[in-house]
């Protein structure tokens, strides 16, 4: 299967994506969360694109795409979910499921507010919605959000550190055998770009904006009731179990499953993820 790698221009953003697939099938965008970027979805592509057009874009300030400086794009969730609508209207998306991760599902689930008669299905993969899904490991997020100042966002500069991408992010719960370095070592790569930090130190503080709409993606679910696959690694150090099952309170009929990996759970049960979106996606679509 042959994997394409374009650029569209969105307004200032030049937005990179992946894209694998017979263009007259139904459409999966995949929507991917911090600190990545559409290389998380490298070895998923080859495995759907087989039955649907995969798309896979970079959001503004992470992987490949190019979008302006601070000071010239406010680096926030609600631009993130303008510049992915735009994206989706260039390329003529007009129907397609919603493969959420991360940073992925606030992004994902404003589109999905914004046009729910696009919205064929959702598969959420430790993407969030619920204050159910949080850890106790947010402290210092938090409190960034609660007194935003120089030296909270200092205190979550830690969160970029090569250090926590790799042990924390990426090996915390998973398989050591299983896990292999290449999403990591991008990641880290990505981040040590002149200004890359303060973009996401930006995105950090506006993070909090996801916890205030949480009630509207809720009430987007009850509503509309997308076909939803809840798909999460137990270990995931940051987005607990509990956020997974709290789908169901909205979408009684979602599928929830929880694997025995961490946060970056396709990094070692891709094709066990893929079965599960088969499956799941063949019942919906």
């Amino acid at each position: 299967m042959t994997i394409s790698y374009k650029y569209q221009q969105v307004g200032k953003v030049n937005v990179f994506y992946r894209e694998a697939g017979p263009k007259n099938a139904p459409v999966l965008l995949l929507l991917h969360g911090f600190p990545s970027s559409s290389h998380m979805f490298r070895d998923l592509i080859p495995q759907l694109a087989g039955t649907y057009r995969v798309i896979a874009p970079d959001l503004p300030g992470f992987g490949y795409t190019q979008a302006p400086p601070r000071g010239e794009f406010d680096y926030s969730f609600d631009n993130l979910a303008a510049v992915v609508d735009e994206f989706t209207q260039a390329l003529s998306l007009n129907k397609y499921a919603l493969y959420v991760f991360d940073y992925g599902a606030p992004t994902g689930y404003r589109l999905a507010m914004a046009h729910p008669e696009r919205v064929t299905a959702i598969i959420s993969q430790n993407g969030n919605a619920y204050l159910d899904g949080f850890s106790d490991q947010w402290t210092a997020w938090e409190e960034y959000w609660r007194n935003p100042s120089a030296e909270t966002r200092e205190a979550c500069r830690v969160t970029l550190s090569a250090d926590v991408i790799e042990n924390w992010q990426y090996r915390t719960g998973a398989d050591s055998t299983r896990l292999g370095p290449d999403g990591y070592m991008l990641d880290i790569a990505l981040m040590s770009r002149p200004g890359a930090e303060e973009i996401q130190l930006d995105l950090i503080l506006d993070y909090r904006s996801n916890l205030d709409r949480y009630p509207e993606f809720q009430a987007y679910f009850r509503k509309y009731q997308p076909p939803l696959l809840a798909v999460w690694g137990r270990h995931d150090p940051a987005f607990i179990p509990a956020g997974a099952e709290a789908y169901k309170r909205d979408l009684p009929a979602a599928h929830v499953h929880l694997l025995d990996t961490g946060h970056f759970a396709l990094e070692t049960h891709c094709s066990e993820i893929a079965q599960m979106i088969r499956s799941f996606l063949e019942q919906h679509l």
